[in-house]
Formats: structure tokens, sequence, C-alpha cells
């Protein structure tokens, strides 16, 4: 059985960052179940695609500029926001970039180097410990492969099998589903959906070249069905009559209080969303990946697996996230909601000729 320093499980933003910024002496294996040898195929996240300032200023930090394929069109300037419950919307200025978000963790994977093994298409299916070794256990092509590793690195986001062999810690989680369909409207625009009757979270729209995508985070009972309410609210703000070409589901991650956040334990250190580093408020999850990931690279590359320090460098995370829950309670109450949206603060009015 083949035996290395590392296993990361997971190339997506969080997986991929790590893998790119370990040291050359470190024998590394990252495995991931999408096709990392094309980027129409295999496994796509459900993702609103939008790079927030957070994730452009963790990018601009690894001096890293975004490749033409990965942009989607159009990119738009601002965000409509409607609440349902009290029937009005309005208009603030986002910086958001639109991105493909398949495409952009295929250029992140793209950044591993070639001294870093990637055994893509597989699926991990089973840990253990062997000694003061762990052995995965992992299939691909329908066929069953272990490797022994001294230390492991969860980045399988908010179903990671790492995180639930290390602990019965919960987290909140909504189940994102997201449909596609071929239709040019006539405004584009992204869109922000908030209905108290259907989710404690919230529903999007956006435009990627020539697809209309919408999508909402709903709590996990009769989730399919309260999406199906969704959709014809949708439809009331956005008409359209479209067959959709794409629809997808995937759990979120949303912690509600900074105990239900897990960093690892022993030789076995959590990443991005696996951690629970993901915003409460907005669900933006690309910054914390991005940062984490780094930190946790730094860490391994200084003492090896060394969690005081990794809890330590990540404090700032921890501040950040409790700040983003305090924000989800205002931004999630409809009353404290309707009061800021009805006061106007930082509201667009759009020029009328």
């Amino acid at each position: 059985m083949k035996h290395v320093d590392i296993v990361v499980v997971g190339a997506g933003v969080a997986g991929s960052i790590f893998a790119a910024n370990t040291d050359k002496e470190l024998q590394v294996v990252v495995i991931d179940k999408k096709d990392h040898s094309n980027v129409n195929k295999g496994f796509k996240k459900p993702c609103g695609g939008l790079l927030s300032v957070d994730a452009q200023r963790s990018l601009a930090r690894l001096n890293l500029t975004l490749p033409l394929y990965v942009l989607a069109n159009p990119q738009i300037f601002a965000v409509e926001t409607i609440d349902e419950h009290y029937k009005f919307s309005r208009l603030y200025q986002r910086s958001y970039i639109n991105i493909h978000r398949h495409r952009f963790d295929h250029w992140l994977a793209s950044l591993i180097p070639n001294h870093v093994d990637v055994i893509d298409n597989a699926f991990v299916q089973r840990i253990d410990q062997q000694h003061d070794d762990y052995v995965v256990t992992y299939a691909k092509n329908k066929i069953t492969h272990r490797i022994a590793c001294t230390s492991i690195v969860g980045a399988d986001g908010a179903s990671s099998i790492v995180r639930r062999y290390i602990s019965t810690k919960p987290i909140h989680q909504y189940l994102a589903i997201q449909e596609h369909v071929f239709k040019k409207m006539q405004k584009e625009q992204y869109t922000c959906y908030f209905n108290k009757h259907l989710t404690t979270s919230y529903g999007w729209s956006s435009y990627k070249d020539d697809s209309f995508i919408y999508g909402i985070a709903l709590p996990l009972k009769n989730a399919h069905e309260s999406f199906n309410q969704f959709k014809d609210m949708v439809i009331k703000y956005h008409p359209f009559d479209a067959q959709t070409h794409l629809k997808e589901a995937c759990l979120v991650n949303c912690p509600t209080s900074l105990h239900q956040l897990e960093l690892g334990k022993n030789n076995i250190l959590l990443i991005g969303e696996a951690a629970g580093w993901i915003s409460p408020s907005s669900l933006e999850g690309i910054s914390y990946a991005i940062d984490s990931a780094l930190i946790a690279s730094y860490c391994v590359n200084q003492d090896g697996v060394q969690h005081k320090k990794y809890r330590s460098k990540s404090m700032h995370l921890k501040v950040k996230i409790f700040l983003k829950i305090l924000k989800a309670h205002v931004l999630y109450n409809p009353y404290l909601r309707q009061l800021i949206m009805r006061s106007k603060i930082q509201t667009i009015t759009l020029f009328k000729k």
C-alpha cells in the first residue's frame, strides 16, 4: 500500500489552494470527484457564481488574476432585493464578479503543482486508523483503492466524510437547489429574494451567458416542494416559460454559533466549508475557503499538523463568522429587514430620462 504524508480530500477552492501551497518536500495526494481533464464534465457544485469583494481580496493576496474563460457574461453592478412578505424591492450597488463556478474550480485545480498527485473521478468511501497512520479507501472507475497517510486534510464541503469521521458536532444546514433555463430576459440583473414562509435564508437569480439561473437555500424538510413555490415566485417577478435544462442541488453549511465550527482532531485538519468556514448571512464561502486553506498550508509547512497554531492563525476568521452571525440575525428578521429597506440607506435610484 502506498504511503504519503498528506491526503487531501476534495479539490474545490479550499483543497486546490491548500495543495498548491504545500512544500515540495511533502508527499501530497489529492482525491477529488471532479473530472480534471475536461472542464465541461464531472461533478458541478450548485452556486450562484458571484465573486464577492472578500473573495477578490483573497485572490489578490495570492497575486492571481482570473482567466477570461472563467468569467460569465454580463457583468452587473447592482442587486435588486425583493421582500416577498412586505411586497417591495430596493436596488443596491454591489461589486461582484460574475463567474462560471465550475470553470473557476477547474482553474484553481490547474494551479496544483506537478509534485502533487491528483486522483480525479474518485470518491472517498471510508477512513480508518492504522497504528499512527490513516488509511483512506476510495473508488475510481468502480475499482477500490487504499492509500496510507500520516495526515488528512478535509476539504470536502458540507457533506464532508472527513468531518463525520472525527466529529459528531452538528452544524446547521440548508439544501441549495438551483435551476438553469435558456432564456434571454429583457432586464438582466442580479436579484435576491426573501420569503419567510419558505426559508430563513434567501433565494437568488442571475444570468450567465445564455442562461437564466435561479436558486434558493431551503430547510431540509420538504425542500423540493418549497422550491416549486419559490420558482412560482421567481416567475412572477421575471416571467419565463422556457424548459429547465439543468437542475442542481447540494447541502450548504450555515453555522449559527461558533461552537458549530470544527477545525480538526489529531492529525486531521478541516478547511473551507467542511470546517464550517462560510458566511451565515450570505452563504459566501470562497473567501473563507481560500483564507483557511492558506492558514492550514502555512501551519503544515512549518510544523506539520499543529491544531493550536491553526486555531490561533484563524482567529480573525472566527471573529468574522461571529459578526456575520449577528448580521444574519438582523437580515433574516422580517421586521428589522423591512425597516432597513424602507430607510433606503445605500439604495440606488434609477435614472429616468
